[in-house]
């Protein structure tokens, strides 16, 4: 049965090595797999069109893809657990609120940019990113107040519902006081977007992401021990309440990176880690954590290649198709609940 597990990790890192692959090549332009490799290791090619294409455009999308799609399935994993809640997502502590708050002050509010320190000028993508971080670094802030103030898990989990709620309300507030035209672009945001993160950025959004998940690794141990309760874990020597805390600030620091550049992307975080539970018939995060980070940067890309139509200039909202994966397993879950142990 171990040996059995043991394949989930090969097979699951072909499939990720397939997926990034036609991530880089199929799109609204076709270029042969032969062009990409060759562009990739840095040899000429005759179409510089083909060259400005897969180094611009398709892989810092497909990288941002990937590591966006780790992150929201590694943040899921880690609430469920915390909560015990199959549930539980990234957007349930309101930290994807944060962000969309911080993003509806730039574009609602202050418009495409504004000015930082009189010193700087940025762009409005630029601004936005920054106004996303902020915005789910100080809810997240607000989140862990909280937590040292509320001992029980439920309960803390209903505050970031209705802080939530309150950063929604004022982002409707600030909709209905805006022009059209800035709602529309809001609108347009909220849709989710993995194509946002220039070469210029991947390397920031790259090192955010790999130390979130970094930190993830970390937390296998106190993740297992709070499966049996925390008060079994603190007999085995887990400090509980230090132990939320950081699992708060990694899934912040997950969520918040993801949201910043990738927009409000649904459903990833919420269906992945049942989706990876499922493979492997266990909630050991021994096992279950590589395979959700697995899992979730093939999900990701997946969807990302669903929402361009080969050989047109279409190309759908991103949460116009993580629906389509993530709904179905919800309801499976939901349906089987009672049948499935998922906190054992």
């Amino acid at each position: 049965m171990i040996r059995k597990k043991a394949l989930f990790y090969p097979a699951a890192a072909c499939i990720l090595f397939i997926l990034f692959a036609a991530d880089l090549i199929f799109g609204a332009v076709s270029i042969p797999f032969g062009e990409v490799l060759r562009i990739l290791s840095g040899a000429d090619t005759e179409n510089v069109a083909w060259r400005h294409i897969v180094l611009q455009s398709r892989f810092p999308q497909a990288v941002t893809a990937l590591l966006a799609g780790a992150s929201l399935a590694t943040s899921g994993l880690l609430l469920q657990t915390l909560f015990k809640n199959p549930l539980a997502g990234p957007s349930i502590l309101g930290i994807s609120d944060g962000a969309s708050l911080g993003v509806a002050l730039v574009m609602l509010f202050f418009g495409n940019s504004f000015h930082l320190f009189s010193a700087y000028s940025f762009s409005g993508s630029l601004a936005m990113i920054m106004a996303a971080f902020t915005g789910a670094c100080i809810l997240l802030g607000v989140i862990l107040y909280f937590s040292g103030k509320v001992t029980n898990a439920v309960m803390l989990l209903i505050i970031g519902v209705m802080v939530g709620y309150l950063a929604s309300s004022v982002i409707s507030i600030l909709n209905y006081y805006s022009s059209a035209d800035r709602v529309h672009a809001y609108v347009m945001w909220g849709m989710g977007d993995f194509s946002g993160v220039s070469n210029e950025r991947l390397p920031f959004f790259v090192f955010c992401s790999v130390a979130g998940l970094f930190l993830s690794v970390l937390l296998i141990k106190p993740l297992n021990a709070l499966l049996l309760g925390e008060m079994y874990a603190a007999n085995l020597g887990i400090k509980v309440k230090r132990t939320r805390i950081v699992i708060l600030l990694c899934t912040g620091l997950l969520t918040a990176t993801a949201t910043a550049f990738c927009g409000p992307v649904s459903f990833i975080g919420l269906a992945v880690p049942h989706i990876a539970r499922l493979l492997l018939g266990s909630s050991n995060h021994i096992m279950l954590l590589p395979v959700t980070i697995l899992s979730g940067a093939s999900v990701a890309l997946l969807c990302n290649l669903l929402t361009v139509f080969p050989g047109t200039d279409s190309v759908l909202p991103l949460n116009a198709i993580t629906p389509i994966i993530g709904a179905p397993v919800i309801i499976y879950v939901i349906i089987n609940r009672k049948n499935i142990q998922y906190f054992n």
